[in-house]
């Protein structure tokens, strides 16, 4: 099989399993003839992540349309024969939705939903879904943030390479204080994870607004708080796990932290204010900041920042992630096009759209 890779305004042919290519396709018997495509992130491309999976599903969607790796926003050129996307993180535009007369769904490769433009979604009729198929990668990338900032390995490996070879103080996770803002899926499996590290001697605090967190933080051994601000004051770190667009964390947050404590975020940056929490380490009021994601934007301020940590959004992706993610978005995308109701739909008012009505069978 080919799968076909849209590149600027040509189509190339890129090599998969098989050894034949495939025409445009004709769904549903359409006697007119009409061109389907299914979009693809790039990100369902890279050769690191290849695997069976991946192949093979992918292949599996040729028998609906093209597969077309699609390079950034989706807009009006993108429109024309587009039954599905597998979606990356880039905007998706009105004028896409507008125009794109066959789309039956947006499968998002991942959790992050700010640019997938429900509005435009829901007007148009198009399933919008979402990939929770990660969470306990997130997890653990969150107890080993919490691992390293404990025993300070960033700060030593600065040292080293600089000549420095001194001992300093660093500390244990078992009766240290840890803490969860944000108690969903992420935050539950991560406090699976930290609560035998802590031993009987350590705490877990975790602040949510839903209404059961005190009967749930319980079953996991931790102690629900009323205010953030106890999170921030009593912890020796606090790991993020929030969605969502605010700004939660500022400065008057990050001051109540004790200076040898840590913050991690492995949700997303807008929810610290980084010119806040840039201060607030350059003042040691808390000592290191680890988020999430990469060193642009407003996270460019960190440049250079030892005790500022970046990785690139890459907390939720390992090679077994990946392929989970992969098979998910896959399937959505299959059920969808053969009338079925995808998992994780995130904008399910569009299920009483009349478009969605009829191509589910609803």
């Amino acid at each position: 099989m080919f799968a076909r890779l849209r590149k600027a305004e040509q189509t190339v042919y890129i090599r998969s399993k098989q050894s034949h290519l495939y025409p445009s396709r004709i769904i549903n018997n359409d006697p007119t003839g009409k061109y389907m495509r299914i979009l693809v992130s790039p990100s369902l491309n890279a050769d690191d992540f290849k695997s069976d999976t991946r192949s093979e599903g992918l292949a599996s969607l040729e028998r609906f349309g093209n597969v077309e790796f699609y390079p950034g926003d989706l807009t009006e050129v993108d429109a024309r024969g587009t039954l599905a996307v597998i979606a990356n993180s880039k905007p998706i535009h009105d004028a896409f939705y507008e125009q794109a007369n066959d789309l039956r769904i947006i499968a998002r490769w991942g959790v992050g939903f700010e640019n997938v433009n429900q509005p435009g979604a829901n007007k148009a009729g198009v399933l919008i879904t979402t990939s929770p198929v990660h969470m306990n990668t997130v997890a653990e990338y969150a107890i080993a943030q919490w691992m390293a900032v404990l025993k300070r390995t960033y700060t030593l490996n600065h040292m080293s390479h600089g000549g420095d070879f001194s001992l300093i103080k660093t500390y244990d996770a078992e009766g240290s204080t840890f803490g969860l803002y944000g108690f969903g899926r992420i935050g539950q499996h991560t406090a699976k994870r930290a609560k035998p590290l802590l031993g009987e001697s350590g705490r877990l605090l975790v602040y949510d607004i839903r209404p059961d967190i005190r009967d749930l933080a319980a079953e996991y051994g931790a102690e629900a708080v009323d205010d953030p601000a106890i999170l921030f004051e009593q912890c020796d770190a606090v790991s993020i796990h929030i969605s969502g667009e605010d700004t939660i964390v500022d400065y008057d947050l990050l001051t109540r932290m004790q200076p040898h404590a840590s913050l991690i975020n492995p949700s997303r940056g807008n929810l610290v204010n980084d010119e806040d929490v840039n201060r607030a380490i350059r003042e040691n009021k808390l000592f290191y900041y680890v988020v999430d994601d990469p060193v642009n934007e407003s996270r460019a301020v960190h440049e250079g920042n030892p005790r500022i940590i970046c990785t690139n959004h890459n907390g939720g992706i390992t090679t077994a992630s990946v392929e989970r993610l992969d098979a998910c978005c896959i399937q959505q995308v299959t059920d969808t096009i053969e009338g079925r109701q995808p998992d994780h739909i995130l904008n399910t008012d569009a299920l009483d759209h009349p478009r969605v009505k009829a191509f589910l069978g609803l």
